[in-house]
């Protein structure tokens, strides 16, 4: 039994070499922006119309019922208790990023929610002026100079990169509140609860694109791609120089 679990974590680190080897080598190859970063689109559609499907018969109806069921003020908190949790990321994140300031205001700013603002559920930082800065560690990799890679769309997952790809575990586990709980069964109630609400919150936002999106995977890939930076030369990046403000971008994605 050893041996073979053995033998297939080697073959999926073989595949992650591949994928990332690939993908930098993809990253100024020719075509139009969103294009030349998308040398898999043939597999990432195939991924693509599986989650789609998988939203349209589970996690849409699922998020909808949950919409309308759970009253306003309850979304509201729990939507600022799992973005608490981002906001130590954040913090984390913008040290690394060499945005000292910026990173004290974070935890400031997830200290006074996680104090005043009980575990985040009321988002008290806000109202005295302390804005929230999303980042995660594949922003930090840009940063510190990696380049984006080829475009990849997980199961799930949806909408990611070589580079993003490689920070996904790492995010992943740092934004989830399981990561401090042990029993099983609420590990996973918490995961539910975070994917359904994530979903609730861009129903609207869902319809919308379905009516304006000639192709819908074109679209959110190249929104995703303009977001996170990958086209041109990384403009999102240059909060860095004292001139240029951080300007926190938001996300296009309507789909899980």
């Amino acid at each position: 039994m050893s041996a073979r679990m053995d033998r297939s974590w080697r073959r999926v680190l073989l595949v992650l070499s591949i994928l990332v080897l690939s993908g930098c080598a993809s990253l100024r190859g020719p075509g139009a922006p969103g294009q030349k970063l998308d040398p898999w689109e043939n597999w990432n559609r195939k991924v693509f119309n599986f989650n789609e499907s998988l939203d349209a018969n589970v996690l849409k109806p699922v998020a909808t019922l949950y919409s309308d069921i759970v009253p306003a003020p309850v979304r509201l908190a729990t939507d600022n208790f799992f973005g608490n949790i981002g906001d130590a990321w954040s913090a984390v994140n913008l040290l690394l990023q060499g945005r000292f300031k910026a990173s004290v205001e974070q935890g400031m700013r997830f200290a006074v929610n996680s104090t005043l603002g009980f575990a985040g559920l009321i988002d008290i930082s806000t109202e005295v002026g302390l804005e929230r800065k999303s980042e995660d560690l594949g922003k930090t990799f840009g940063v510190w100079g990696t380049g984006t890679g080829a475009y990849i769309v997980w199961p799930i997952f949806g909408p990611s990169s070589v580079r993003d790809t490689l920070a996904l575990p790492f995010d992943r586990i740092a934004t989830s509140p399981t990561l401090v709980v042990k029993d099983g069964y609420s590990k996973t109630a918490l995961t539910a609860l975070q994917l359904i609400n994530a979903r609730a919150n861009f129903l609207r936002a869902g319809e919308m694109l379905d009516g304006i999106a000639l192709d819908k995977y074109t679209f959110i890939r190249d929104a995703y791609l303009q977001r996170r930076g990958s086209f041109g030369n990384d403009d999102e990046y240059e909060v860095l120089t004292p001139e240029a403000p951080a300007v926190p971008a938001s996300s296009p994605q309507a789909g899980p």
